[in-house]
């Protein structure tokens, strides 16, 4: 049975850290599926939501709306063919990319965080990474991540699972 992974590092041939500074919170994940799909329409798949997720997003919003930090609607996805960099790819802004990654980031009061989906192509299989780093402005951003934490590791592995599925 094929599984996710989570790995210790960022995958080294990634250009998610370029520019990026102090990292306060990382963590990568790897799942190994045979596909030939763009890295554009693997992205697409991965940022699918289930609707638990959405739900999630609603209340997160609600509360920190409160707080002035920036909210998205699920009226407001982007699905693209290609998400060139400037491009909101799903939810987020592309910031960089390759032929074998997209980077997107989101910079509000509390934090900046980038995110990349990336894969490394083989004869027989291919290996996507789901990367995530983060870097807090303040206290409020820590304290803010604290109960974030737990539900970004299972909704990684919940959305990382629908490649295995496709």
């Amino acid at each position: 049975m094929q599984r996710i992974l989570k790995l210790n590092s960022i995958p080294e041939q990634s250009i998610i850290s370029k520019d990026f500074g102090r990292i306060d919170y990382c963590d990568s994940f790897k799942v190994t599926i045979r596909t030939d799909n763009s890295i554009d329409s693997i992205l697409t798949i991965i940022f699918r939501t289930p609707t638990w997720v959405d739900y999630l997003v609603l209340v997160r919003n609600f509360v920190v709306k409160i707080f002035g930090l920036k909210t998205e609607s699920n009226k407001n996805i982007k699905v693209a063919n290609y998400y060139p960099v400037g491009a909101k790819a799903v939810y987020f802004t592309v910031i960089d990319r390759n032929d074998n990654e997209i980077v997107m980031a989101e910079d509000d009061l509390h934090l900046y965080f980038r995110t990349s989906v990336m894969v490394d192509r083989k004869r027989t299989h291919s290996i996507i990474y789901l990367t995530t780093l983060v870097r807090f402005h303040s206290i409020w951003g820590r304290i803010y991540f604290l109960p974030v934490k737990p539900f970004h590791r299972i909704i990684i592995k919940s959305i990382m699972k629908q490649l295995l599925k496709n």
